[in-house]
């Protein structure tokens, strides 16, 4: 394939070899020649972040019961806000590795040692809210990180990444106005 400008028709690959190229690796699904990363790098550190969400799930859906005292019901009612919210992002996550060619790993037993964010059962509502808030600024990171990683040579994961980082900026900014 000659390399050309966008309105030149030299500039795409022509028709019949997308079809015949489409059709010769029909089982790789969404994965195509020209993906520029090794699919098992990303689907490991998609799986890292996949158990992150997950243990933050299980964190804040602890707390969301475990609250008490007499500030407890708004707070507790965030905290499950929360929880479902990143599991909605683990949902994506998964979702993102089988289409990568992975598997998703969600076994509890490893969950722990994957994941960044750390399992934190607290009794203090105040404590509850600063350890959440840690594991939100350790998730940030970690997504600004991935998101550099994939950068251009995966957009349809950064994309996603890039949207699950906007909700933890929020839960992020919405603890700490929480402590104040």
């Amino acid at each position: 394939m000659a390399k050309a400008t966008p309105g030149d028709s030299a500039f795409l690959t022509d028709v019949k070899t997308l079809r015949a190229r489409a059709r010769k690796q029909i089982e790789d699904g969404a994965l195509t020649p020209d993906y520029e990363l090794d699919p098992d790098q990303a689907i490991h550190l998609l799986n890292n972040a996949l158990a992150t969400e997950l243990v933050c799930v299980l964190r804040y859906r602890q707390h969301a019961i475990a609250a008490t005292g007499i500030h407890s019901e708004p707070i507790a009612a965030e905290f499950l806000v929360h929880s479902n919210e990143e599991l909605a992002h683990a949902d994506l996550l998964a979702k993102r590795i089988v289409q990568l060619g992975g598997t998703p790993m969600m076994d509890p037993a490893g969950l722990t040692e994957r994941s960044h964010a750390e399992y934190v059962a607290c009794d203090d509502l105040k404590q509850m809210i600063r350890e959440n808030l840690v594991a939100e600024r350790i998730a940030i990171e970690s997504y600004r990180e991935l998101i550099r990683f994939f950068g251009d040579k995966d957009s349809t994961t950064r994309s996603m990444l890039e949207g699950i980082l906007a909700t933890e900026e929020e839960h992020a900014d919405e603890l700490a106005d929480l402590l104040e």
